[in-house]
């Protein structure tokens, strides 16, 4: 049995336009999961589970998606936020996967228009100490050629050779002394958590049953075959039947694979991966701007989002607890003394926003620099019929999906042809990314986060003014989001608010900390939550913040 939204909202199938919000009931889906019987059960509520459940709901199938903690609370709201092809992929000699990442990176351009767009990245040539030497960079040249052949044009626009003034405009913070000239290209961008967040709830609009805070506790097999899972929700245990059982849960595959004991298990090597924040005013970059990281042999990259700069990344072998992964504050000096090399700026520790660490799950055993592993996927198929997926990229996700479902496919007998190559996410038909930039404000902000959904907040905006508020100052999110959140994209706690269907605790960590209660209140209202369980949801994640904050400033005791 499938779970259903109350109301059907009325679909205009050729558009993919609604006339009504998505509204899942959390006890409903719970109640579809206790003893119910699917085709595929999906577990891991990452970009690839989720676009795994999408696909295999859109081909007919009987789905569920569980994720054990929040949609993209892991690896997928934790990555660079680049939806591109890779230049680093065609120096390895990797060009398929170029080539194919960014056939990938068009086709989301489209179905998740309001949420992935267009990113010019400035790579600059110096005299010395550069990304590259200037000796180079005819070469480097030829290495942009080869990606605007390879899908780079796509994009409407091939790269460009930039001379020094036109450099300095587009960052007027980069050091001119010894800035000779620069190339741009074009690439995408995307609010990573809220991708992940879009694809689970376009699935869940088809008729998969999707849940977060679902961990899946063991794997049940019947005759030798895998016939389902068994769940711990809510403080209920369940069991779900189905065919065919999906892990999709990245890095943390290394901890546990759900496999049999008599199974191979795919060489996981999580690699960490961290990103701080900073006031874009003291970067002013119009564009992501790629420097040199002295002594290393690897770049940094800076991103303007709103009124701040995303500056990152590492890229370790990390062996820790996947439950607890922080920026450090080695790694944060390491990050600001690559700035400090190429940019003229005056920054300190104590003018970081925020900060996110995660792991990228490679496939790959031990030995080599990270940085060298090909970000290729790997599918595994069980004798007894657990399928795996894991490793790839953000970008690659739709078409890791495609595999993964295929695959799974194979376990049931079946053979259904895969519908997500021109699938729209929900908000993304008819939204016109053009004439929402140029309206600028509220309805711009509202617009890039939700398309064509954007009206259902402003409703909301509309029935109390009052929401029309920002959750924390100097921000553009305003409470209205916050009820959107808890009543729309299930939105279950002050964390899911502030860490993922806001990205307040990135730009703004110590802020959103005090907005915590405020958050609390509303979702206490509109979830109808015991006072006691809002008051630890606030007190939880200010634990979780000071100690982030602990972390990044030096000091390591929990």
């Amino acid at each position: 049995m499938i779970s259903m939204p109350a109301r059907k909202p009325k679909l205009d199938r050729a558009r993919m336009v609604t006339d009504t919000p998505l509204k899942l009931d959390r006890k409903e889906q719970l109640d579809a999961l206790d003893g119910g019987e699917f085709d595929m059960i999906v577990v891991g509520g990452g970009v690839t589970g989720a676009y795994t459940a999408m696909d295999a709901v859109l081909r007919g199938y009987r789905v569920a998606l569980l994720e054990k903690d929040d949609f993209a609370s892991g690896t997928s709201s934790k990555s660079s936020k680049m939806i591109h092809g890779g230049l680093r992929y065609i120096e390895q000699g990797n060009l398929p996967l170029v080539r194919h990442s960014l056939l990938e990176r068009q086709r989301l351009r489209k179905n998740a228009a309001h949420l992935v767009q267009r990113l010019p990245f400035l790579f600059p040539v110096l005299s010395q100490d550069g990304v590259f030497d200037r000796r180079l960079a005819a070469g480097f040249e030829s290495l942009l050629w080869t990606y605007d052949l390879a899908g780079g044009w796509r994009e409407g626009v091939l790269h460009q050779k930039l001379s020094k003034n036109e450099v300095l405009a587009h960052c007027p913070t980069f050091k001119a002394e010894n800035l000779e000239s620069g190339f741009m290209y074009y690439d995408a961008r995307a609010d990573d958590a809220r991708l992940t967040l879009a694809l689970a709830r376009t699935a869940a609009f088809h008729g998969a049953t999707v849940l977060n805070g679902a961990k899946v506790s063991e794997v049940t097999r019947r005759s030798g075959k895998v016939d389902g899972v068994v769940i711990e929700a809510d403080g209920r245990e369940l069991a779900a039947r189905a065919k065919a059982v999906v892990i999709a849960t990245g890095v943390w595959l290394r901890d546990w694979t759900g496999a049999a004991k008599d199974a191979d298990a795919p060489s996981i090597r999580p690699a960490k991966g961290v990103h701080i924040a900073v006031p874009w005013s003291k970067i002013r970059n119009d564009c992501t701007v790629t420097i040199p990281v002295p002594g290393r042999n690897r770049r940094a990259t800076i991103t303007r989002w709103g009124n701040t700069s995303y500056l990152g990344t590492t890229d370790e072998d990390y062996t820790g607890d996947l439950d607890d992964v922080n920026c450090t504050r080695d790694e944060m000096d390491f990050l600001l003394d690559g700035a400090r090399t190429a940019l003229n700026m005056d920054i300190e520790a104590s003018d970081v926003l925020g900060s996110i660490g995660g792991c990228r799950p490679l496939v790959a055993p031990p030995g080599g620099k990270t940085i060298e592993v090909k970000r290729n996927h790997e599918i595994r198929t069980d004798h007894d019929g657990l399928v795996t997926v894991v490793g790839g990229k953000l970008t690659t996700s739709r078409h890791m999906a495609q595999q993964t479902v295929d695959a799974a496919q194979k376990v049931l007998g079946q053979n259904r042809r895969c519908r997500t190559s021109n699938a729209y996410l929900l908000g993304a038909a008819g939204y016109d990314t053009e004439a929402v930039v140029a309206s600028g404000g509220l309805a711009s902000h509202l617009g890039e986060r939700y398309g064509t959904e954007a009206r259902f907040v402003t409703d909301i905006l509309a029935e109390d003014p009052s929401l029309n508020t920002p959750i924390v100052e100097g921000l553009p999110y305003v409470e209205g989001e916050v009820i959107y959140a808890a009543r729309h994209e299930m939105a279950r706690s002050v964390d899911d608010i502030l860490s993922r269907r806001t990205r307040a605790r990135m730009m703004a960590r110590d802020a959103s900390a005090a907005a915590a209660a405020r958050v609390g209140e509303l979702l206490m209202k509109e979830l109808d939550l015991p006072a006691s369980i809002v008051e630890a949801q606030v007190n939880d994640y200010k634990n979780q913040t000071s100690y982030e904050r602990a972390i990044l400033m030096g000091d390591n005791r929990k």
